[in-house]
Order: structure tokens, then sequence, then C-alpha cells
């Protein structure tokens, strides 16, 4: 009987232990809840398939910048309706835009519900390619030429503005109702001028071997240079969303300052997620881009008031937008 109270008194000890021991593993070994620190969901809609306006965001995935400050990014394609409107409808948290774009949904509604945060280049890159030897050094050297036009009026008066600045007149030209998607083809076919960006187009030109023309519209009328492309979101997003939408804005201009200090290794990244291109042209828009992204600005992103309201008071006496939209339409209160 002795023999077996002892055991007893040997298990319930035994038992003890083992509770104290499992009940002080319990308080040091957080739970699965306490484990696991979910990142938050943030979708960025595209404007267009990958290209190098996109890179710094592609670096910021490829280099965990989202994921160290617990933003999980899902980058969604570009789809057919316009991104500026999917934004401002919340079908998406991010996206890309333009100021011109944004110009005219603004226009149609005076309280359209869309805000960029960001201006991903400085300035406008944008203007007329064509080949050296149509001669079209100028814009007044449009007289007589074939313009492939998208019958934008805002697109058109900004032709005939730069133009005019030249001693030009825009009724001379010839117009290809086209939207042209190939302009290194198109001006080797059937028009003499496109619209494009020249880190873009130009740069495949360059890589092409290609001699041409490129000039840009800023470089003869101040107030077409606007944003372009820019970061926006909704204003509803913002609002509820701000320290999100600040963190977001903090990993993405940390990969666009990484794209500017190394463009050849951020132009191998976009590669992975666009392998359709030429990984020369890449590194050739990259590089050009480097430059441009910031331009002589110290903080990536920041837009400037004066630039912003100078196109649309532009826009405005042409008559090309009837309402004044001075000071709507953006932000830099996200970028701090």
């Amino acid at each position: 009987m002795k023999v077996v109270n002892k055991i007893l008194s040997l298990f319930l000890i035994c038992s003890l232990f083992v509770g104290c021991s499992n009940e002080n593993i319990k308080k040091e070994q957080p739970s699965n809840e306490q484990q696991i620190v979910k990142n938050e969901k943030v979708t960025f809609l595209l404007d267009w398939t990958p290209n190098t306006n996109h890179t710094g965001i592609y670096v910021a995935l490829e280099k965990g910048f989202y994921n160290e400050i617990g933003i999980d990014l899902e980058v969604l394609n570009p789809p057919e309706e316009s991104t500026t409107a999917l934004v401002a409808a919340g079908k998406a948290n991010f996206g890309i835009s333009f100021q011109d774009t944004m110009a005219m949904a603004m226009n149609e509604n005076e309280d359209f519900p869309i805000m960029a945060v960001a201006a991903i280049i400085q300035h406008n890159t944008s203007g007329i390619l064509s080949l050296k030897e149509k001669g079209i050094d100028s814009f007044k050297n449009l007289e007589g030429k074939t313009y492939a036009t998208w019958d934008n009026a805002l697109e058109q008066a900004t032709i005939k503005q730069v133009m005019e600045n030249e001693g030009g007149n825009f009724e001379k030209v010839n117009l290809y109702h086209s939207t042209v998607t190939d302009a290194v083809s198109a001006i080797q076919t059937n028009v003499d001028a496109v619209w494009v960006f020249e880190a873009w187009d130009a740069m495949n030109a360059k890589v092409n071997g290609l001699d041409y023309n490129f000039i840009k519209f800023k470089d003869v009328e101040p107030a077409l240079d606007f944003y372009t492309p820019v970061i926006v979101s909704s204003e509803k997003y913002l609002q509820e969303n701000e320290e999100t939408a600040k963190k977001f804005l903090q990993a993405t201009k940390k990969g666009y300052e990484y794209a500017i200090e190394n463009p050849e290794e951020s132009a191998e990244i976009l590669h992975k997620y666009a392998p359709e291109y030429d990984v020369n042209m890449l590194i050739e828009s990259q590089k050009y881009l480097a430059n441009e992204y910031k331009a002589e600005v110290e903080k990536w992103g920041y837009i400037d008031a004066n630039r912003w309201n100078n196109f649309y008071n532009w826009a405005y006496e042409k008559g090309i937008i009837t309402k004044d939209l001075t000071n709507k339409g953006f932000t830099n209160n996200y970028l701090e």
C-alpha cells in the first residue's frame, strides 16, 4: 500500500512539473495569430503593358520594398476600359493616369473623385517622332506632312499651338486618322510623324538604327510641360487609408530611386515581367529615364502646382475644357 501511495505521489509530482512546463511553453510561444502578420492587400492598375514608366513598381516588388512595410501589392493588367475611370470608381486602389486625361474627365464631371498623388516622370517627355529624311526638325515643318491623329481635341490643339509658336499653319497638315500602336513601323510606312514618348519609341528607333528627329512640345510651349504619367487614387480610398497610401508611395519611391541609381539592373528586372521586349531597348530607355524620373527636383513624385495649373489654364483658355480646374486633381500630401 505504501508503495502504491509513493507511486501515486510521484505521478502527481511529475504531472505538476509537466503541467508547469507546458504552461511555460504556452506563455513563451505566441499564438498562430501572433506569429502570422498578414500584409495589407493593395491593388495597382496599369495603363498599358509593362514598360519603363512602370519600372519602379516592379523593382519595388522584386526587391521586397512593399513587403518590408506590410503591403502585399497586386499589379493588375491594363483593361479595355479607362484606367482613370476604374480607379476613380474604386475598382483598384492605385493606378496610372495622365494629367491631360484627368483634365477631360474632371471637365465632364467637376466632382470626378480622382487624385494624382505622385508624378512618375517630372516633365513631359512627349513630342513628334519622324525619320530625319522627312526634314521635320521643327513643328512648322509639319506643314505638308502626314501626321497620325487619334482625333482628340486636346491632342490636335497641342499640335496647333506648337506649330503657331513657330509660325506654322495646322490647316496645312495632312491628318491620318488612326491610332498608331507601333510608331517605329508607322514612320517607315504610311505616316511622316507620330506623337510619342521619347523614352519609349525614340529609344526604340535608336536601337533599331534609324536616323530620326524628335522634337518636344515643352521646348516650344512651356504650358505643355504637363505631368504625364502620374500615379492616381480615388479620393475615397485616400481619405479612408491615409497611412497605407503613404506606405505604398514610400516603397514606390524607393523603387524608382533604385532605378535611377541602377538603370541597367532595373531594366533587367523589368524584362522578367515583360520578356516580349528587346532587353537592349529597355536598357536604353531606362538610362534615359534615370535622368527624367526626378530631373531637377529633390523628391521623386513631387508635383509642382504652378506647372500643373499652367496646363489647365492653357486648356481652359483654348476652350478645350470649360471648367476652371485650378489646383484640382493633385496632392503632395502622401509623399511625406
